[in-house]
């Protein structure tokens, strides 16, 4: 779940790249980084931190170019060391960089197959760095000195024969432009758009619509599954279909969770399918509880405002903001490490005990994944004095391990992994649960775009649409990837800036 853009334009690019990474922040609070190009030199910067903290004015004044690509990141492959921060580098063919929202699912095959091959050496454990490899390694196989879109479109044709998994990806060929491409399931989202200056078209592609808007450009679209748009250095525009089978799957959780309201995803608005799941989930509590005794609906900010409010009208029940938020803490879910989301919860939100005390109150929440969050905005709302607390999640129970880029690789982890309803609802200490159902979470997120048949609910229904997820992955990934896992690594890291070449083979 990390945030991508790149920029081809008439004038220096790295405000607007700036700007955009800002609205993206939400994508991912680990790293950023900004690569521009100016005359064939390349000027990078990123690191550890937010936006505003990674670029400073002495940062952004080296940033000079007509064309840059940036990047948002938070870890699921790899570690949270600076070693990682994005966009990635290689030098040969051409200097390409490179920024990747996703998780490659073949990424060990992939690593072994670059040395052993492609004779190519990976320092990280980040699977972009894998993308980036492959990616040279199909334009330096054409062999020739100078390319063109044709020669771009084959090489990401190439990609896409050998890496699996779900992906968006922007990279900057250094003389050449900007490509953008997306996996052929189009699970990880990413759209492009132009924007009319007097000086002619500039061109941007991003992973949301949002970051388009921030800057002025208009949407022109999606990115189909499986294709690929280049942009050249005079904003040139091409597009191309570069899978063989390409299959539209995005992910559901992009709606439920990922992504700002405002954006459009696969001509879905976010806001309104969040609307329509709120309503379906009111459809629900009347069809199953039709006597219910809640006096108030208080949605957990952020994400869950939209459904709770449409939720509230159906019932006829009383809206009311029962949570202040912390607006300078991160979002818990994306922070590394159980311990400091943990600690977060009660940093990032307080209750406001008159909406709460004596009264019979819902709590509505976008998605319950590993349950410790729920359970401790559950005991505020006790200790604010509710009589009793009832807790609805506007998409189903979290049952599996997401392995296309969003940090649910544990299926231990996961409080409804291998637990009914009502045990769920007894660890989060809750007096009713109330989840959404698959079929009216696709149905309300397909009403904005009948086109989409399939998406990928992998995490609700444990169907994995690239087909090359088996039980032997999932425990390996669960191994490598857990928080316990993830600590232990990161407490090893020692200097992650210094190149170690010890186990390069």
């Amino acid at each position: 779940m990390c945030g991508i853009v790149g920029i081809v334009a008439k004038t220096n690019v790295n405000q607007s790249i700036y700007d955009a990474l800002t609205v993206l922040q939400h994508r991912g609070q680990d790293a950023a980084g900004i690569v521009t190009s100016d005359e064939g030199r390349l000027h990078l910067r990123k690191d550890n931190g937010l936006v505003k903290d990674v670029f400073h004015t002495r940062h952004m004044i080296k940033l000079k170019g007509f064309m840059g690509i940036g990047h948002v990141r938070y870890p699921t492959a790899g570690h949270s060391t600076s070693a990682e921060a994005q966009p990635f580098y290689v030098n040969s063919p051409y200097g390409i960089t490179l920024a990747h929202n996703g998780n490659l699912t073949n990424a060990d095959e992939l690593k072994r197959e670059l040395f052993a091959s492609d004779l190519r050496h990976i320092n990280t454990g980040s699977d972009s760095e894998v993308l980036l490899n492959i990616l040279a390694h199909e334009l330096q196989q054409l062999g020739k000195m100078r390319i063109d879109e044709n020669d771009i479109f084959a090489a990401v044709a190439g990609v896409h024969r050998r890496c699996k998994g779900g992906y968006a990806a922007v990279a900057m060929i250094t003389g050449y432009g900007i490509v953008a491409f997306r996996d052929p399931h189009g699970i990880r989202p990413v759209v492009f758009g132009v924007r009319e200056t007097s000086n002619g078209p500039e061109c941007m592609v991003a992973s949301e619509s949002v970051a388009l808007d921030v800057s002025g450009f208009d949407l022109i679209r999606d990115l189909e599954p499986g294709e690929a748009v280049f942009i050249d250095r005079d904003a040139n525009l091409y597009t191309r279909q570069c899978a063989e089978k390409p299959v539209t799957s995005p992910c559901i959780f992009e709606l439920v969770y990922l992504a700002r309201p405002d954006s459009i995803m696969d001509r879905i608005s976010v806001y309104k399918a969040r609307m329509r799941m709120g309503e379906t989930l009111a459809e629900k509590i009347l069809r199953e509880w039709p006597d219910h005794d809640i006096d108030v609906v208080i949605p957990i900010p952020d994400t869950s405002r939209t459904g709770a409010l449409e939720l509230a009208n159906i019932l006829g029940i009383k809206y009311r903001e029962g949570f202040v938020k912390n607006r300078y803490i991160g979002r818990t879910f994306i922070m590394p490490g159980q311990k400091m989301r943990k600690k977060s919860v009660r940093q990032k939100l307080n209750a406001i005990d008159m909406e709460f005390r004596g009264k019979n109150v819902l709590l509505i929440d976008d998605s319950i994944v590993r349950g410790t969050t729920s359970q401790q905005i559950i005991q505020m709302a006790r200790e604010a004095g509710a009589n009793k607390v009832y807790f609805a999640s506007a998409a189903p129970p979290v049952r599996y391990p997401n392995v296309y880029g969003i940090d649910m690789p544990s299926a231990n982890e996961l409080v409804a992994h291998g637990r009914t309803v009502e045990q769920v609802r007894e660890l989060i200490g809750a007096d009713r649960l109330i989840f959404q159902e698959l079929e009216d979470l696709i149905a309300a997120a397909r009403e904005g775009n009948p086109r989409i048949d399939n998406f990928d609910c992998s995490v609700f229904d444990g169907r994995y649409v690239t087909g090359d997820v088996d039980e032997a992955y999932l425990n390996a990934l669960e191994e490598r990837r857990n928080d316990a896992a993830k600590e232990a690594a990161d407490g090893k890291e020692g200097a992650p800036d210094i190149l170690d070449l010890r186990n390069s083979a």
